[in-house]
């Protein structure tokens, strides 16, 4: 999809799956013994040509990154449907799966798939050149971050310059945990990470950024005030500068501090990080939570909000950086939200690292913010409208359209329908697609006609972002229809699942 942005949200559901086509029946099957890569145990190795036969969706071969899976019976159990697959069916579909799936654990989902490795493929290299990265010239280099570190008696500092200005704390990550350090800065669409088993234990840390000038201090408190003849030993990815789809995610295991219910189907659950990790996620970006359900490795995505809906906007709101918060509905018959409602308070669960590219730029400046919310689609809208409404002092309007079935599923309702009366600025309408006889609002579902009378700017060529996130049918539907209405790609952020 080209015509908007797109970023990840929290865990939609893509398409309906048949009866007994589940994750646990997936899961089920690829443990049933059953010859899923159609080679009776064999490996092989597959030519550009071989895989280019394996195009059909009864016969389906992918390559992600170098392997090469028979998907062909995995087809009906999808999440995203055999139309998604089929993109890639015959040929490398590395840069598709990084696009919509790269937090998926492939390897282990599609391990009985396995058909084998792709056939290396000589590469010509005309005489006299040299291999690619020999030839970055002196102004890449010099955009890549370094680091130092010094000591006193009882103190280790670690320098990060990353020559970018405006550095912040929602770019700088941080864990220090059994003598591993790992520190990673946020680059635009690179990541630089540090990454060292240290040369003595250590009682704690904190993180001092000079914003204008773009240094990250990490200073560590020794457990002994002994002379370190060395930071540490490096491990494999210690002083790296890469495109952060290309950076496997990091996780660490959060504590579940309280679970609240906020509708028939919906809680909201609080986990604490752990005190060796700081890093605060921005709006609109998610996190992936990782369980292992029947012996398989299996990860969602989810946005983290705030507690509740601030109704102050006089001051930038103070950041709840020790826990993260994520509103979750619950399936009857999903394996992953079934497992996370089973968890009892002080439980761990592994959290990733923040993800998106959704940048606050995108709301500076804005007069005119609407947004187009389905169901738990609501869930990255919360920390935009907070920051728009705090700190975007161009801001005219900001406007909520909130679709759900009935009353019942309204996420936040009251809570919604106070700031609307505190704050002149914001106005949120609710459209039900099931209501009860004695509903009063609006009903239906996402069309022109009712966006054409919702979306309006409060100025004639006034600076407008309209965000839109649900289930994909919804997001597709809606992008659709601000196109035919003259919205242009700039003016859209899709967050999809």
């Amino acid at each position: 999809m080209s015509v908007v942005s797109w970023s990840t949200s929290p865990g939609l559901p893509c398409v309906p799956l048949k009866p007994g086509r589940s994750l646990m029946d997936w899961i089920r099957l690829t443990k049933s013994g059953k010859d899923l890569a159609g080679l009776k145990g064999r490996l092989i190795e597959v030519t550009e040509d071989e895989l280019a036969k394996h195009n059909k969706k009864e016969d389906c071969w992918i390559c992600i990154r170098g392997l090469v899976y028979n998907v062909t019976p995995y087809m009906e159990y999808h999440p995203g449907g055999e139309d998604e697959l089929m993109q890639a069916a015959g040929t490398d579909g590395t840069d598709l799966f990084d696009q919509v799936h790269r937090w998926v654990n492939y390897e282990s989902m599609l391990k009985e798939c396995l058909v084998g490795r792709m056939a290396l493929k000589p590469v010509a290299v005309p005489k006299g050149m040299l291999p690619e990265k020999k030839l970055l010239g002196v102004s890449a280099k010099d955009l890549t971050p370094s680091y130092d570190w010094f000591q006193t008696d009882g103190l280790i500092t670690v320098v990060i310059y990353t020559k970018q200005k405006d550095m912040n704390a929602e770019l700088v990550i941080v864990d220090c945990q059994d003598k591993r350090l790992r520190g990673e800065i946020i680059v635009n669409e690179h990541s630089y990470v540090l990454e060292v088993d240290l040369d003595h234990e250590v009682e704690d840390f904190f993180i001092n950024i000079a914003e204008k000038i773009g240094k990250v201090e990490i200073i560590l408190k020794k457990k002994d005030n002994v002379h370190w003849k060395m930071l540490g030993q490096p491990l494999e990815s210690h002083n790296t500068f890469i495109k952060r789809k290309n950076r496997g995610l990091f996780y660490r295991k959060c504590k579940l501090v309280s679970k609240t219910e906020v509708t028939h189907d919906t809680k909201l659950f609080c986990f604490m990080l752990p005190k060796s990790t700081c890093f605060q996620v921005p709006a609109g970006q998610h996190v992936y939570l990782k369980q292992i359900i029947a012996g398989t490795e299996v990860i969602k995505p989810y946005t983290p909000l705030l507690p509740f809906l601030p109704l102050n906007f006089k001051e930038p709101s103070c950041h709840d950086s020790a826990n993260i918060y994520l509103m979750i509905k619950i399936y009857s018959c999903g394996l992953f939200t079934q497992a996370l409602d089973h968890l009892q308070i002080g439980d761990c669960i592994s959290i990733s690292n923040p993800e998106g590219n959704f940048k606050k730029s995108q709301v500076q400046a804005l007069e005119d913010l609407f947004f187009l919310a389905a169901g738990t689609g609501f869930t990255p809208m919360v920390k935009l409208l907070n920051f728009a409404l705090t700190e975007v002092s161009s801001l005219r309007t900001a406007k909520l359209i909130f679709f759900n079935k009935t009353e019942d599923d309204i996420l936040w309702r009251n809570q919604l329908e106070q700031l609307a009366l505190k704050d002149e600025r914001f106005e949120v309408q609710f459209v039900l697609s099931e209501p009860a006889k004695d509903w009063m609002g609006k009903q239906g579902r996402i069309s022109s006609s009712l966006l054409s009378g919702f979306v309006k700017r409060s100025r004639k060529d006034s600076k407008v972002l309209i965000c839109i996130c649900g289930p994909t049918p919804f997001t597709e539907q809606g992008v659709q229809y601000l196109k035919d209405l003259g919205y242009s790609q700039e003016e859209m952020h899709a967050f999809t699942a």
